[in-house]
């Protein structure tokens, strides 16, 4: 016991001398920052003089790139919170719609992996349940990079499509939702208790692409929480007991996720994701006719480029969320 009672103090010393390490460049940053604004001041009052004029050029670019780095200083630190460096685990389910709506879950899960290929972050498939046309009725997968939860917590909520539907023969117009949860992952020591009795744990075989072996084995598992009636299920791997590890994995972190939310409630913090999937209660659109725009309700950013977005080009709605919470207190997160 007093082994373990060393590793532990020394586990807590190290994660102290992290934090500390962390927080000493992060205030040497923004110390160098005002060293910088303080010699552009000076750069400004020289072109008031005669002949001065000539710096306004290098004064100006000098600027724009000052305001670049307190941009990103500012972003990082809304980045601090406690589990906005884990890995995330995102859900993706359709709205009421039938097909309509399921093909834009899909659209809204692939927007998401190509956004994490861009960012260089890995990606597993856990679980996927195909729609019965097109489109898929479920998704979860996790984005495995630094700060990927902090980055993907901002798209937690209701996302609605305006476009021409490919499933109607008469070309009209149709308005699709779907939702999109955010949960970090739980490290190990983050204590969340779960107790074997309160689950119920059921195998079948797994469906998709995956070759003979999907067929004939019963590897993918469906863990029930009996308690809360959460369930998770995984079928990306070959193995029974692989699969049932990464639904616990995220089990895990969908218990602490509702513990969270309870103390948020009490706080009058009610996260997007709890609205209703419909009308008036998305948090960004995505108009492709009669015009194509793509706005947040939130922050008010919009991008004209559709296209880009639908393939992952994310980072202005990222960050103008993140850089909004500032002027915002209290606005939902996992503290």
């Amino acid at each position: 016991m007093e082994d373990q009672g060393f590793w532990d103090d020394a586990a807590k010393a190290q994660e102290f001398m992290k934090e500390k390490t962390t927080l000493e460049s992060t205030v040497k940053g923004w110390a160098a920052l005002k060293d910088k604004l303080d010699d552009l001041e000076v750069v400004f009052e020289l072109t008031n003089e005669e002949g001065g004029g000539d710096l306004l050029p290098e004064l100006q670019s000098e600027l724009t790139g000052l305001e670049a780095a307190v941009s990103k200083s500012e972003l990082a630190l809304m980045l601090s919170g406690p589990h906005d460096k884990n890995n995330a685990i995102v859900t993706v389910h359709p709205g009421a719609g039938g097909t309509e709506s399921q093909d834009w879950a899909e659209m809204l899960m692939r927007m998401y992996l190509r956004w994490a290929e861009r960012r260089g972050f890995k990606t597993e498939i856990v679980d996927i349940l195909p729609g019965d046309e097109a489109g898929i009725k479920s998704a979860t997968f996790e984005v495995i990079g630094e700060n990927a939860y902090g980055y993907l917590k901002s798209e937690a909520g209701v996302h609605r499509l305006v476009r021409i539907s490919p499933f109607d023969s008469a070309k009209r117009r149709h308005t699709s939702f779907s939702s999109v949860f955010v949960y970090p992952e739980i490290e190990d020591d983050v204590e969340v208790a779960i107790d074997e009795k309160d689950l119920r744990i059921d195998t079948y075989r797994a469906s998709g692409a995956g070759g003979q072996h999907v067929n004939k084995t019963s590897s993918a598992i469906r863990i029930t929480h009996i308690p809360t009636n959460i369930v998770v299920q995984c079928q990306d791997e070959r193995s029974q007991f692989k699969n049932k590890a990464k639904a616990m994995k995220v089990l895990r972190s969908r218990l602490y996720d509702l513990e969270v939310k309870k103390k948020e409630e009490a706080m009058d913090k009610v996260h997007a994701e709890k609205k209703e999937i419909t009308w008036g209660s998305q948090i960004r659109s995505y108009v492709f006719m009669p015009y194509q725009l793509v706005k947040d309700v939130r922050t008010g950013h919009e991008v004209g480029n559709i296209t880009s977005v639908m393939d992952g080009d994310l980072d202005g709605f990222i960050e103008a969320y993140l850089l909004g919470k500032r002027a915002t207190p209290g606005t939902g997160d996992l503290e």
